[in-house]
């Protein structure tokens, strides 16, 4: 099994608008609706920043709460699993996979759904797994029980889940894959 972390090849993987001051993530926001309308960032509101910070800090205390470590200040966001959705969000789409087995899954949260609305207001059918994250074992159970998002709402027709989410509080082993990337990047280039 392996979690996915899907970015923009222009601006690199592991990018997190809500670890920037808010003037600079606001700046780079509208700087990605300007030059890459076909992406979906650039259909996010401009609440989008005020509203993931919000939810950050409510995955955090959840997770805290269940006796999750936590050693960032905001996540790395990845998926449990492939998503074919996710691999359309961007104009120059590239990911990096990790087997799940490289993480301390203590340090490793996740919600049945994107998290946004999992834990919003909005979305309220009762179901088990909303307003709630979840360890690797439970989230399994998840699966179990349900099965992917990915595979039985592929097209979102059946509501808000499309895919695990999960929430990386931890920069290992994060940071070698983002450095293997970049060694990868650089190596493809030298023989252009």
């Amino acid at each position: 099994m392996y979690l996915y972390h899907f970015f923009d090849h222009r601006t690199g993987p592991f990018k997190s608008l809500t670890g920037l001051p808010d003037k600079e993530a606001k700046d780079i926001l509208n700087r990605i609706k300007e030059e890459r309308p076909g992406s979906m960032c650039a259909k996010r509101d401009d609440q989008y920043l005020e509203r993931r910070k919000n939810l950050e800090g409510i995955l955090k205390k959840e997770f805290i709460s269940k006796g999750g470590t936590v050693y960032r200040d905001t996540p790395h966001y990845m998926v449990l699993g492939f998503s074919d959705w996710l691999n359309t969000w961007y104009e120059q789409t590239e990911y990096i996979k990790i087997p799940v087995e490289e993480f301390d899954l203590k340090s490793v949260s996740f919600t049945y759904g994107d998290s946004m609305p999992t834990f919003s207001d909005k979305v309220d059918d009762n179901k088990e797994y909303r307003k709630k994250v979840y360890f690797y074992d439970e989230i399994s159970e998840l699966i179990e029980r349900y099965g992917w998002p990915q595979e039985w709402n592929a097209d979102g027709r059946s509501g808000p889940e499309r895919y695990i989410e999960a929430h990386v509080w931890s920069d290992e082993p994060v940071n070698r894959y983002v450095q293997k990337y970049l060694e990868e990047i650089k190596n493809e280039k030298k023989y252009l």
